[in-house]
This record gives structure tokens, sequence and C-alpha cells, in this order.
């Protein structure tokens, strides 16, 4: 199994903007779903993200710290699973509710590279 970084990319508060009634049946689809791939046993972490924040730059002591982000879109949250491969962690993607109940969600699914292959070790057998 390999391990991916599902970003959850959307407008900060989104949820604010349904009706009460849309906000408990999201949030109860939103369990089902974590529920499900913890029990299939690809749920690694999960959480949500504050929308506040600052981007850092800079390099050896020349830092600066500007706007979080300037765009209307933000990482709001984050799945970490596992799959047996790309396709697979694309379609634990497809089933999240965000995709569901908001038109500007958008989830970018990434592969995370471990460590063995960073640095081309394999750690001996036995």
């Amino acid at each position: 199994m390999k391990e991916f970084m599902l970003f959850i990319r959307q407008e900060p508060n989104h949820v604010e903007a349904m009706s009460p009634e849309q906000k408990q049946e999201f949030l109860l689809k939103v369990q089902a779903y974590i529920g499900n791939l913890m029990k299939e046993g690809k749920l690694k972490s999960a959480q949500p993200l504050v929308s506040q924040g600052k981007m850092i730059s800079g390099h050896k002591g020349s830092f600066k710290d500007g706007p979080f982000n300037e765009s209307k879109e933000l990482i709001v949250g984050y799945y970490h699973v596992v799959a047996s491969d790309l396709d697979e962690a694309i379609a634990i993607a497809k089933g999240n509710p965000e995709l569901e109940y908001t038109k500007t969600a958008r989830i970018e699914v990434r592969p995370i590279k471990m460590i063995e292959e960073s640095i081309g070790f394999t750690y001996p057998k036995g």
C-alpha cells in the first residue's frame, strides 16, 4: 500500500453558506465518509484547517511572512490515506462529500514520497 495526501481546496467558510439542514446533512455524510475509510483501513488521519495563517518565504535569515493566500481558495482540510495506487486514491477522493455539496471544491491527490524513495535507501529485511 502507498500513502497519499488529499488536500481539500475550497473557499473558506463555505459551510456557513449552507442552510442548517444542509449543514447537518453534510456533516453526517462527512462522518460516514470518514467512518467508512476507517473501517476499510484506508484512513491514517484527517483534519480541517483554520483559514487564518501566514505564508513564509525567504532563505537564510531573510524571511518574510505575508498573507497566507491571496486567492479565494484555501486548503481547508486534508485526508492522509493509504491506497494501492493513484487510481484508488482518486476514487477515494471522488467519494468525498465536499464535491457533492459545493461547486467550488477541488481535491488535490498527491502521493507521499517515502523517505526510502527520497534517499534511495532500503531497510534490510529480517
